[in-house]
């Protein structure tokens, strides 16, 4: 009886956060208003802004210090060796879904990869693979793999310290926590702290790696939370098309004519359409 009372009581939380949370639908005459409304495909908007506002203030408060401080200690040398080693432990859930999306000439470099890597590259340290034998990193996760055989991407959500996401995206994360051999080592042995060393590391290295690209964007934003929402959308698009590299997605995004003067306008960033599942397939064969 308790735990079904309180599994009503977290119902009822639940349905008063999303109705307090839904954005009003503009009044339907106003043609451009709707067209606005339909394309931000975020009708949770009220509630999106305020997990956004509190993320930034958890960014401003640990993440950025960390992040600065992760510049100051570390050379340029010692971060490489850092993102390349884990990358290096993401190389299972890649070449998962890079099978699964049927890629299987990708499949191939990642497995190759992760052998020349954890070889020669010492465990990772060294990304020998792209700097030797000319095949750079990719990724890939189940949101792409969803994406890639058909699936929408549903609404724009921002999450508690995950940030910008879809019910899509969303779900495909959890897929791939299950899919990763270390989650299973952690478990197994009860070594969790592994993994939760792993993804603060991640971050940390990720947020400091765009510390000044994000600085730019937020000086140069009318609404920072729309400029996020857009980027995320173009960078997913570009991912699910095997388009670049994440990183270099954001810095093409954020080029110089991408970054408004003060007080002007953030340019529209226009997503590009998903391609079709028979597309993708026939581009990796």
């Amino acid at each position: 009886m308790t735990i079904a009372k309180s599994t009503l009581k977290a119902s009822a939380i639940a349905t008063v956060l999303l109705a307090a949370g839904c954005a009003t639908p503009p009044d339907p005459s106003d043609d451009v208003a709707v067209q606005a409304f339909n394309e931000a495909n975020d009708p949770l908007e009220p509630m999106n802004r305020y997990f956004f506002e509190v993320n930034h203030g958890l960014d401003e408060l640990l993440f950025k210090p960390f992040a600065g401080y992760y510049n100051i200690a570390l050379p340029d040398p010692a971060k490489d060796s850092v993102r390349s080693f884990v990358r290096n432990l993401r190389t299972p859930v890649i070449l998962f879904n890079d099978l699964f999306q049927g890629e299987g000439g990708r499949a191939g470099d990642t497995a190759a990869r992760f052998a020349i890597n954890t070889t020669l590259g010492i465990g990772g340290l060294f990304d020998v693979a792209d700097w030797w034998f000319g095949m750079p990193y990719h990724d890939e996760d189940f949101g792409q793999t969803l994406a890639v055989w058909g699936a929408d991407e549903g609404i724009y959500l921002h999450l508690p310290l995950l940030g910008p996401s879809n019910p899509r995206d969303a779900s495909g994360k959890l897929v791939d926590y299950v899919l990763d051999p270390l989650t299973w080592v952690g478990y197994v042995y009860n070594v969790s702290w592994i993994n939760t060393t792993r993804f603060a590391v991640e971050g940390i290295d990720t947020r400091a790696r765009n510390l000044e690209t994000i600085a730019e964007l937020q000086k140069g934003s009318v609404d920072f939370y729309a400029t996020i929402r857009s980027l995320y959308r173009q960078h997913r698009n570009d991912a699910i098309k095997n388009g670049e590299d994440p990183e270099a997605v954001l810095s093409q995004l954020t080029n110089d004519d991408m970054i408004p003067a003060d007080g002007d306008e953030m340019p529209i960033i226009v997503a590009q359409p998903v391609p079709e599942k028979a597309d993708q397939l026939s581009e990796a064969n």
